[in-house]
Formats: structure tokens, sequence, C-alpha cells
């Protein structure tokens, strides 16, 4: 009898465990990176803010965690409200703020690139924050203060995950980033910095960390690392969460391990990944 030789059938793909984490995780945003790679201009929306992509990079980004630019520049003088009401009011899509504030010699093109690279990255921060959400992309629409300066994404995102690491270390718990901040009295007080005691004088049981960066006029992550420094030295504390409450007799609410719950997850990790 003769035996016919086979091939045997290709090997199936075995998913890489660690890049699915790295998906899953919302390290970075798969989204933004092949928005990147295509050179796309348009506005990335997501759950925690907004980034504005001029060919691939990011020219502006926008977090309600975070004070704006104008915050940025009014609170210590930086630029007259008045000319940046009246820039912002003329500018449109050839000419935007920024080329207007630089074109009547409202401020320094140097002083304006480091106010406008600072809240960018600030914002950025939260806006590629782990997202319960896919994030959602409109081609084409640009933003009215214009690209100043363009961040190439790679950077953003390494600066992204640099500043996450530092903040763990610093105190791993993420509560006092965005709740209510209380004071604490604690067993021997450390000497503070000037910023940590103008920090820690705003601290009233209803100011946030974003609250208190607003109120100062700072970039919202140096307040962060302000306000887990004080954590940790236990100074201050985080209002925690109201409990959650019951559901009245005889509703029944869905199981996390429910068989449509967990397609709803695979699907909005689908989306993402797109």
């Amino acid at each position: 009898m003769t035996v016919v030789g086979t091939t045997p059938p290709p090997r199936l793909p075995v998913r890489d465990k660690a890049a699915g984490r790295h998906r899953a995780g919302g390290e970075v945003s798969p989204m933004l990176t092949r928005l990147a790679a295509e050179r796309a201009t348009g506005v990335l929306e997501r759950e925690r803010g907004t980034l504005y992509l001029t060919e691939g990079r990011v020219a502006h980004a926008e977090s309600p965690l975070a004070p704006g630019l104008d915050v940025l520049l009014l609170t210590h003088g930086t630029l007259d409200a008045g000319a940046w009401r009246e820039a912002v009011e003329q500018a449109d899509e050839e000419h935007g703020a920024a080329r207007l504030l630089l074109g009547a010699g409202r401020i320094g093109q140097g002083a304006l690139e480091v106010c406008h690279l600072g809240a960018l990255y600030d914002a950025a921060y939260f806006a590629l924050a782990p997202s319960s959400t896919p994030g959602r992309f409109r081609y084409g629409t640009g933003h009215p203060f214009g690209a100043l300066r363009p961040v190439a994404v790679d950077a953003l995102e390494r600066e992204t995950l640099r500043r996450r690491a530092l903040l763990h270390r610093l105190w791993p718990d993420p509560l006092p980033d965005t709740a209510p901040l209380l004071r604490a009295e604690p067993v021997a007080a450390p000497g503070l910095t000037a910023r940590q005691r103008a920090v820690l004088a705003r601290v009233d049981g209803v100011r946030t960390a974003s609250d208190i960066a607003r109120a100062l006029g700072r970039h919202a992550f140096a307040t962060l690392v302000d306000v887990r420094r004080l954590a940790a030295a236990g100074l201050l504390t985080a209002q925690f969460p109201p409990p959650v409450p019951q559901p009245p007799p005889g509703l029944t609410l869905p199981r996390v391990n429910d068989p449509d719950i967990t397609l709803l997850k695979r699907l909005r990790d689908a989306l993402e990944a797109l």
C-alpha cells in the first residue's frame, strides 16, 4: 500500500497575552497610534479628554480635569484677558488664536509655546487614561487655537506612562486624584514646600485636585504630584465616594460574569483597538 504524504496544516495563531493586556489595560490608545500612522487630521474624543491631531501629530489637548491654556496664561498675568478674548473671537481655520496673538505682539513665541506644550501634556495625561468607553474620531476638524508646535504621538505616550509611574511611586492609591480632599492630622508634620503649603491651604473637603489646580493657575499634573506627596505624608486624605444605593426588592442586577456583560466588554475592547 502506498502512503500518500500530506503537509500538516499550519499552526493556529496564538494570541499574545502581553499585547492583549497592553491593549485592554489602556496604557496607550491603539486608535491614536493608528491615526498617527495614517497622518490623520481631526479630533479624537475620549472619556476624559480630547486630542486634536494635525497630520498624525497632537496639536492641542483638552480635559475637564486639567486647567485650560487660558487659565495658565491669564492667572499670573502672562497674557491680558482682553487680548485672549479678542484672539479667540477672531480665530478661524486660516488664522488660529496662536497666530493672531503672535502677530499682534501680545506675547512672545517662546512663552506661548512653553505654556501651550505644558497645557497639552497636562490635558493629554488625563485624556489617555484607561477608559471604559471606546474613543471616537472625527476627521478634518481642527482647534481654533491653531497648530503651534504639534507633538509626536509616541513622545506623548511615553511621557504619559512616565507620569503614571511617578504618581504610583509617590502614593499608589489614585483616589486623591479625583475625589474631594480632606485635611488629616499627622503624627509628626513634615516640612512643606511653598507649593505644597499652597495646595494644602485650599483643601476644604469639597475641592478636588483639579479644582485646586485651577484656583492656583497651575498644571493639574504638578498639583497631583503635590497631592500624592501630601497623602503619603499623612497630611490629607480623599473623601470616599458615597455607597451605591441598593436596588429595590425584586430588581435583579446583571452579574459581573454575565455572558452579555462579557460580550459587551469584548466589543468595547475591539472598538478601541480599531
